[in-house]
Protein backbone atom coordinates (compact mmCIF):
# COMPACT_ATOMS: atom_id res chain seq x y z
CA UNK A 1 0.00 0.00 0.00
CA UNK A 2 2.35 1.90 -0.94
CA UNK A 3 2.92 5.35 -0.04
CA UNK A 4 1.50 3.57 0.07
CA UNK A 5 4.49 4.38 -3.14
CA UNK A 6 7.92 5.67 -4.44
CA UNK A 7 7.98 8.94 -5.52
CA UNK A 8 4.66 8.14 -7.56
CA UNK A 9 2.51 6.86 -5.20
CA UNK A 10 2.60 6.95 -1.65
CA UNK A 11 0.48 3.72 -0.11
CA UNK A 12 -5.65 2.37 1.13
CA UNK A 13 -6.70 -2.13 5.63
CA UNK A 14 -3.33 -10.24 10.69
CA UNK A 15 -2.96 -12.03 12.06
CA UNK A 16 -3.34 -10.96 9.55
CA UNK A 17 -5.85 -8.73 10.27
CA UNK A 18 -4.45 -5.73 11.73
CA UNK A 19 -0.43 -5.51 11.29
CA UNK A 20 0.92 -2.90 9.07
CA UNK A 21 1.75 -2.72 5.90
CA UNK A 22 5.12 -3.27 6.97
CA UNK A 23 4.79 -6.92 7.42
CA UNK A 24 8.15 -8.92 7.77
CA UNK A 25 9.74 -9.63 4.78
CA UNK A 26 9.40 -13.01 3.55
CA UNK A 27 10.43 -13.27 0.45
CA UNK A 28 13.04 -15.73 1.15
CA UNK A 29 10.20 -17.89 2.62
CA UNK A 30 9.45 -20.86 0.22
CA UNK A 31 5.92 -21.80 -0.13
CA UNK A 32 4.86 -25.46 0.55
CA UNK A 33 3.10 -25.52 -2.61
CA UNK A 34 5.94 -24.27 -4.52
CA UNK A 35 7.32 -26.43 -7.29
CA UNK A 36 4.79 -28.96 -7.09
CA UNK A 37 4.68 -30.49 -10.26
CA UNK A 38 1.39 -31.44 -11.25
CA UNK A 39 -0.50 -30.07 -8.24
CA UNK A 40 -3.13 -27.72 -8.87
CA UNK A 41 -1.91 -25.32 -6.62
CA UNK A 42 -2.31 -20.80 -6.47
CA UNK A 43 0.51 -19.42 -4.51
CA UNK A 44 -0.77 -15.00 -3.28
CA UNK A 45 1.67 -12.65 -2.22
CA UNK A 46 -1.09 -11.00 0.93
CA UNK A 47 -0.03 -7.77 1.74
CA UNK A 48 -0.72 -6.92 6.23
CA UNK A 49 -3.56 -4.30 5.71
CA UNK A 50 -6.61 -4.86 5.65
CA UNK A 51 -8.18 -4.51 2.36
CA UNK A 52 -5.27 -6.72 1.18
CA UNK A 53 -6.50 -9.61 2.97
CA UNK A 54 -10.07 -9.40 2.14
CA UNK A 55 -9.24 -9.14 -1.80
CA UNK A 56 -6.96 -12.61 -1.09
CA UNK A 57 -9.51 -13.82 1.05
CA UNK A 58 -12.11 -13.96 -1.19
CA UNK A 59 -9.93 -15.09 -4.35
CA UNK A 60 -8.41 -17.92 -1.85
CA UNK A 61 -12.00 -19.42 -0.78
CA UNK A 62 -13.27 -19.46 -4.54
CA UNK A 63 -10.12 -20.52 -5.94
CA UNK A 64 -10.44 -23.72 -3.40
CA UNK A 65 -14.37 -24.44 -3.27
CA UNK A 66 -15.17 -24.04 -6.80
CA UNK A 67 -12.07 -24.18 -8.99
CA UNK A 68 -10.63 -26.91 -6.67
CA UNK A 69 -6.88 -25.43 -5.96
CA UNK A 70 -5.13 -25.82 -3.07
CA UNK A 71 -3.89 -22.39 -1.96
CA UNK A 72 -0.76 -20.62 -0.07
CA UNK A 73 -0.41 -17.22 0.60
CA UNK A 74 2.90 -15.70 1.56
CA UNK A 75 3.39 -11.97 3.21
CA UNK A 76 5.48 -10.29 1.88
CA UNK A 77 6.93 -5.87 1.97
CA UNK A 78 5.34 -4.21 -1.01
CA UNK A 79 8.76 -3.66 -3.10
CA UNK A 80 10.04 -7.29 -1.99
CA UNK A 81 6.76 -8.91 -3.28
CA UNK A 82 7.52 -7.69 -7.03
CA UNK A 83 11.10 -9.89 -6.47
CA UNK A 84 9.23 -12.73 -5.47
CA UNK A 85 6.63 -12.68 -7.90
CA UNK A 86 9.56 -12.08 -10.83
CA UNK A 87 11.02 -15.39 -9.10
CA UNK A 88 7.98 -17.47 -9.04
CA UNK A 89 7.94 -17.74 -4.99
CA UNK A 90 4.40 -16.08 -5.17
CA UNK A 91 1.94 -16.20 -8.58
CA UNK A 92 0.09 -13.11 -8.04
CA UNK A 93 0.19 -9.62 -5.85
CA UNK A 94 -4.02 -8.60 -5.95
CA UNK A 95 -3.16 -4.81 -4.62
CA UNK A 96 -0.55 -2.73 -5.80
CA UNK A 97 -0.55 0.69 -5.02
CA UNK A 98 1.47 1.72 -7.69
CA UNK A 99 5.63 0.90 -8.19
CA UNK A 100 6.99 2.56 -11.61
CA UNK A 101 10.62 1.42 -11.14
CA UNK A 102 9.10 -2.09 -10.30
CA UNK A 103 6.96 -2.47 -13.52
CA UNK A 104 9.62 -0.98 -15.88
CA UNK A 105 12.27 -3.03 -13.96
CA UNK A 106 10.03 -6.57 -14.52
CA UNK A 107 7.22 -5.90 -16.92
CA UNK A 108 8.83 -3.98 -19.33
CA UNK A 109 12.11 -4.85 -19.47
CA UNK A 110 12.11 -8.47 -18.01
CA UNK A 111 8.98 -9.70 -18.83
CA UNK A 112 8.84 -11.77 -15.56
CA UNK A 113 6.06 -9.87 -14.56
CA UNK A 114 2.32 -9.61 -16.24
CA UNK A 115 -0.22 -7.19 -15.70
CA UNK A 116 -3.31 -8.61 -14.31
CA UNK A 117 -5.99 -6.04 -14.69
CA UNK A 118 -7.45 -3.31 -12.68
CA UNK A 119 -8.65 -4.74 -9.46
CA UNK A 120 -11.44 -2.43 -9.64
CA UNK A 121 -10.67 -0.27 -6.26
CA UNK A 122 -8.92 2.85 -6.44
CA UNK A 123 -6.66 3.71 -3.86
CA UNK A 124 -5.97 7.11 -2.29
CA UNK A 125 -3.80 8.23 0.40
CA UNK A 126 -3.95 11.80 2.36
CA UNK A 127 -4.00 13.61 5.53
CA UNK A 128 -7.23 13.50 7.53
CA UNK A 129 -8.78 15.24 10.64
CA UNK A 130 -11.91 13.82 12.63
CA UNK A 131 -15.02 14.74 11.48
CA UNK A 132 -16.04 16.20 14.70
CA UNK A 133 -13.12 18.37 15.19
CA UNK A 134 -13.84 19.55 10.98
CA UNK A 135 -17.06 20.52 12.25
CA UNK A 136 -15.81 22.70 15.09
CA UNK A 137 -12.95 24.50 12.99
CA UNK A 138 -14.00 23.91 9.09
CA UNK A 139 -10.92 25.92 8.40
CA UNK A 140 -8.48 22.89 9.85
CA UNK A 141 -9.10 21.02 6.70
CA UNK A 142 -6.86 23.36 4.10
CA UNK A 143 -3.55 22.39 4.63
CA UNK A 144 -2.83 26.44 5.08
CA UNK A 145 -4.20 26.74 8.46
CA UNK A 146 -2.55 23.66 9.72
CA UNK A 147 -0.26 25.40 12.24
CA UNK A 148 -3.00 27.31 14.01
CA UNK A 149 -3.66 23.71 15.43
CA UNK A 150 -0.22 22.46 16.05
CA UNK A 151 -0.41 23.04 20.01
CA UNK A 152 -3.77 21.26 20.00
CA UNK A 153 -2.19 18.22 18.05
CA UNK A 154 1.19 17.80 19.84
CA UNK A 155 1.70 14.97 21.91
CA UNK A 156 4.82 13.52 24.20
CA UNK A 157 5.92 11.93 20.87
CA UNK A 158 6.28 14.91 18.40
CA UNK A 159 8.81 16.87 20.55
CA UNK A 160 6.49 20.16 21.23
CA UNK A 161 5.36 20.33 17.58
CA UNK A 162 2.24 18.91 16.47
CA UNK A 163 2.01 15.38 15.56
CA UNK A 164 1.56 13.70 12.28
CA UNK A 165 0.94 10.09 12.99
CA UNK A 166 1.72 7.76 10.11
CA UNK A 167 1.58 3.99 10.48
CA UNK A 168 5.01 1.53 9.69
CA UNK A 169 8.27 3.02 9.21
CA UNK A 170 8.46 0.72 5.95
CA UNK A 171 5.42 1.94 4.38
CA UNK A 172 6.64 4.30 1.23
CA UNK A 173 5.51 7.86 1.91
CA UNK A 174 6.16 11.54 1.43
CA UNK A 175 4.57 13.20 4.65
CA UNK A 176 8.42 13.89 6.26
CA UNK A 177 8.91 15.57 2.77
CA UNK A 178 5.25 17.57 2.77
CA UNK A 179 6.27 18.72 6.07
CA UNK A 180 9.35 20.35 5.93
CA UNK A 181 8.68 21.82 1.81
CA UNK A 182 5.01 23.45 3.08
CA UNK A 183 6.94 24.53 6.39
CA UNK A 184 4.58 22.87 8.65
CA UNK A 185 5.25 23.03 12.64
CA UNK A 186 4.80 19.34 12.91
CA UNK A 187 6.33 16.09 13.67
CA UNK A 188 5.86 12.71 11.52
CA UNK A 189 5.73 10.18 14.38
CA UNK A 190 4.98 6.21 13.17
CA UNK A 191 3.00 4.44 15.01
CA UNK A 192 4.77 0.92 14.01
CA UNK A 193 1.59 -0.77 11.89
CA UNK A 194 -1.45 -0.33 11.22
CA UNK A 195 -2.83 -2.38 14.01
CA UNK A 196 -1.09 0.38 16.32
CA UNK A 197 -2.02 3.10 14.25
CA UNK A 198 -5.85 2.00 14.56
CA UNK A 199 -5.59 1.45 18.70
CA UNK A 200 -4.19 5.27 18.56
CA UNK A 201 -6.91 6.74 16.71
CA UNK A 202 -9.44 4.51 18.48
CA UNK A 203 -8.54 5.86 21.23
CA UNK A 204 -7.86 9.68 20.23
CA UNK A 205 -11.44 9.65 19.20
CA UNK A 206 -12.58 7.74 22.69
CA UNK A 207 -11.31 10.81 23.76
CA UNK A 208 -12.97 13.64 21.38
CA UNK A 209 -9.32 14.55 20.99
CA UNK A 210 -7.93 16.15 17.77
CA UNK A 211 -5.73 14.16 15.17
CA UNK A 212 -3.97 14.70 12.01
CA UNK A 213 -3.16 11.37 10.44
CA UNK A 214 -1.99 9.72 7.35
CA UNK A 215 -4.76 7.89 6.17
CA UNK A 216 -6.12 6.06 2.94
CA UNK A 217 -9.33 4.66 1.21
CA UNK A 218 -10.49 2.35 0.97
CA UNK A 219 -10.93 1.67 4.44
CA UNK A 220 -12.96 0.00 6.55
CA UNK A 221 -12.11 2.29 9.86
CA UNK A 222 -13.91 5.23 8.24
CA UNK A 223 -17.65 3.37 9.33
CA UNK A 224 -16.07 3.61 12.77
CA UNK A 225 -14.28 7.03 12.85
CA UNK A 226 -15.58 9.52 10.47
CA UNK A 227 -12.27 11.42 9.59
CA UNK A 228 -12.09 14.41 6.63
CA UNK A 229 -9.59 14.94 3.97
CA UNK A 230 -7.56 17.87 4.69
CA UNK A 231 -6.82 19.56 1.27
CA UNK A 232 -2.86 20.10 0.46
CA UNK A 233 -1.52 21.04 -2.97
CA UNK A 234 -3.26 20.04 -5.54
CA UNK A 235 -1.89 16.63 -7.35
CA UNK A 236 -0.04 17.18 -10.67
CA UNK A 237 1.42 14.83 -13.18
CA UNK A 238 5.29 14.55 -12.10
CA UNK A 239 4.70 17.03 -9.02
CA UNK A 240 6.12 13.66 -7.04
CA UNK A 241 8.95 12.98 -9.21
CA UNK A 242 11.53 14.07 -7.15
CA UNK A 243 10.90 12.27 -3.16
CA UNK A 244 12.88 15.42 -1.46
CA UNK A 245 10.95 18.01 -3.06
CA UNK A 246 7.58 16.57 -2.99
CA UNK A 247 5.04 19.53 -1.85
CA UNK A 248 1.68 18.36 -3.27
CA UNK A 249 -1.48 15.86 -2.64
CA UNK A 250 -1.13 12.37 -3.02
CA UNK A 251 -2.70 11.06 -6.45
CA UNK A 252 -5.81 9.00 -6.97
CA UNK A 253 -4.28 5.64 -8.06
CA UNK A 254 -6.17 2.88 -9.73
CA UNK A 255 -5.30 -0.81 -8.09
CA UNK A 256 -3.89 -3.13 -9.99
CA UNK A 257 -3.15 -7.06 -10.04
CA UNK A 258 0.44 -8.25 -11.70
CA UNK A 259 0.56 -11.97 -11.75
CA UNK A 260 4.32 -14.11 -11.94
CA UNK A 261 4.65 -14.28 -16.42
CA UNK A 262 4.92 -18.21 -16.30
CA UNK A 263 1.83 -18.35 -14.32
CA UNK A 264 0.10 -16.07 -16.68
CA UNK A 265 0.72 -17.56 -19.36
CA UNK A 266 0.20 -21.44 -18.14
CA UNK A 267 -1.78 -21.33 -14.58
CA UNK A 268 -4.97 -22.32 -16.85
CA UNK A 269 -8.17 -21.58 -15.08
CA UNK A 270 -6.71 -20.13 -11.93
CA UNK A 271 -4.71 -17.91 -14.00
CA UNK A 272 -8.35 -17.03 -15.85
CA UNK A 273 -9.87 -16.20 -12.75
CA UNK A 274 -7.29 -13.70 -11.04
CA UNK A 275 -7.52 -11.58 -14.41
CA UNK A 276 -11.41 -11.52 -14.15
CA UNK A 277 -11.39 -11.04 -10.47
CA UNK A 278 -13.01 -7.39 -9.92
CA UNK A 279 -14.80 -6.08 -7.24
CA UNK A 280 -16.01 -2.57 -5.91
CA UNK A 281 -14.89 -0.97 -2.96
CA UNK A 282 -17.56 -1.55 -1.27
CA UNK A 283 -17.09 -5.13 -2.08
CA UNK A 284 -13.59 -4.72 -0.31
CA UNK A 285 -14.79 -3.11 2.80
CA UNK A 286 -17.99 -4.92 3.68
CA UNK A 287 -15.43 -8.08 3.75
CA UNK A 288 -12.74 -5.93 5.47
CA UNK A 289 -15.16 -4.82 8.19
CA UNK A 290 -16.07 -8.41 9.18
CA UNK A 291 -12.04 -9.13 9.24
CA UNK A 292 -11.06 -6.31 11.29
CA UNK A 293 -14.76 -5.46 13.45
CA UNK A 294 -16.19 -8.96 13.81
CA UNK A 295 -13.05 -10.54 14.32
CA UNK A 296 -13.73 -12.99 11.19
CA UNK A 297 -10.66 -15.24 9.67
CA UNK A 298 -10.49 -13.64 5.94
CA UNK A 299 -11.88 -17.46 5.04
CA UNK A 300 -14.94 -16.79 7.14
CA UNK A 301 -15.52 -13.35 6.19
CA UNK A 302 -14.85 -14.56 2.31
CA UNK A 303 -17.18 -17.39 2.75
CA UNK A 304 -20.19 -14.84 3.95
CA UNK A 305 -19.39 -12.42 1.21
CA UNK A 306 -19.53 -15.15 -1.55
CA UNK A 307 -22.68 -16.57 0.06
CA UNK A 308 -24.24 -13.04 -0.58
CA UNK A 309 -22.80 -11.91 -4.10
CA UNK A 310 -23.03 -15.04 -6.10
CA UNK A 311 -24.10 -12.61 -8.67
CA UNK A 312 -20.78 -10.59 -8.54
CA UNK A 313 -18.40 -13.30 -8.24
CA UNK A 314 -19.86 -16.25 -11.23
CA UNK A 315 -18.37 -14.06 -13.97
CA UNK A 316 -15.10 -14.21 -12.38
CA UNK A 317 -15.00 -17.85 -13.02
CA UNK A 318 -13.90 -19.13 -16.22
CA UNK A 319 -16.02 -21.23 -18.67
Amino acid sequence: MRVRTTSAVAGVSALLLLTGCGAADMTEQASPFANARGAKTVTLSVQSWVGAQANVGVARYLLEHELGYRVDTVQVDEVPAWDALSQGRVDAILEDWGHPEQEKRYVEDKRTIAPGGDLGVTGHIGWYVPTYFAKRHPDVTDWKNLDRYADRMRTPESGGRGQLLDGSPSYVTNDKALVTNLKLDYQVVFAGSEAAQITQLKQFAKEGKPFLTYWYSPQWLFEKIPMTEVKLPAYEEGCDADAAKVACAYPHTPLKKYLNADFARTGGRAAAFLKNFKWTTEDQNEVSLMIADDKLTPQEAARKWADRHRSTWRPWLPS
